[in-house]
């Protein structure tokens, strides 16, 4: 009876959708699917077809933001120069790939007795590896002399920066038949900027319902306190730039308020909490 029951709501709700679709096809054409998105997903969750996440940060959350899982790329015009570099990007990471592998750590490295849930399997492993150029709002002097396009492009970009927590940047390696569970960032007033440089095929990665294949040269930028996740299935290990920046909807104001009080919440646990960290 049960499977008789879910057979009649699929069978009701592919009705349904093709009902909707008859009547919208010229709404689409008027208007094109980047401008229809948002409603789009609300259909789409009304059917079944995918689900509505929502930001769960693991420290500071900031009410009334916009919470998209990929923005919207006009939000950012600053990264085409980041994507006009991408040859010379890429080559500085690939010279670090070759000559500074004492300099690549493992990017899950928590100490001995610390609950590992999710992270077991990858904590102090060099499947996820990173090269730091900024840790923790601390520009690493010998990395980011190491790669000086990379880092004077991230000297003018509008990245996050809270004294001793932001920003962080960094080349991200995940290697060969690798996955990055399911995980949420600290606090969605700032976002993560992927630059994919060397990317094989089969590497794809999840934002709460949408999963995408990185482009080499192609950035995005998406939410890292909504759920995702990170593969890469092929024979070779997968190279990307990663940075936060600013949520665009927070005001200078506001942006100053956080750049004073998360320091004042450092000071007063003493570094008990966790808030700081870059993902994927």
């Amino acid at each position: 009876m049960v499977t008789r029951a879910l057979e009649a709501v699929r069978r009701n709700d592919a009705a349904v959708e093709r009902q909707i679709e008859a009547r919208v096809a010229q709404v689409r054409a008027e208007f094109g699917g980047e401008a229809l998105e948002r409603v789009d997903h609300g259909i789409a969750a009304l059917l079944g077809k995918r689900r509505i996440y929502h930001p769960q940060p693991t420290f500071l959350h900031i009410p009334k933001l916009p919470d998209y899982e990929f923005y919207p790329r006009g939000q950012f015009p600053w990264l085409a120069e980041f994507e006009a570099a991408v040859p010379e990007i890429r080559a500085e990471c690939e010279r670090v790939l070759r000559e500074d592998t004492a300099a690549i750590v493992p990017y899950i490295d928590y100490p001995e007795g610390v609950p590992l849930d999710q992270w077991a399997e990858l904590n102090k492993s060099r499947r996820w590896s990173a090269f730091f150029l900024w840790r923790d709002g601390i520009r690493v002097d010998a990395n980011a002399d190491r790669c000086p396009k990379t880092a004077a492009l991230l000297a003018k970009s509008p990245v996050a920066d809270v004294p001793g927590y932001a920003p962080t940047a960094f080349f991200s390696i995940l290697d060969r038949k690798s996955h990055i569970p399911p995980h949420t960032g600290v606090t969605n007033s700032r976002l993560i900027v992927h630059l994919p440089l060397v990317v094989p095929p089969q590497c794809r990665f999840r934002v709460g319902s949408d999963t995408r294949e990185w482009r080499e040269g192609q950035a995005w930028v998406f939410d890292d306190t909504i759920e995702h996740e990170a593969w890469n299935d092929s024979d070779v290990p997968r190279a990307i730039l990663i940075f936060d920046t600013w949520h665009p909807a927070l005001t200078r104001g506001e942006r100053e308020l956080i750049r004073t009080a998360v320091p004042a919440i450092k000071d007063y646990y003493r570094d008990e909490v966790q808030i700081s960290g870059s993902e994927g």
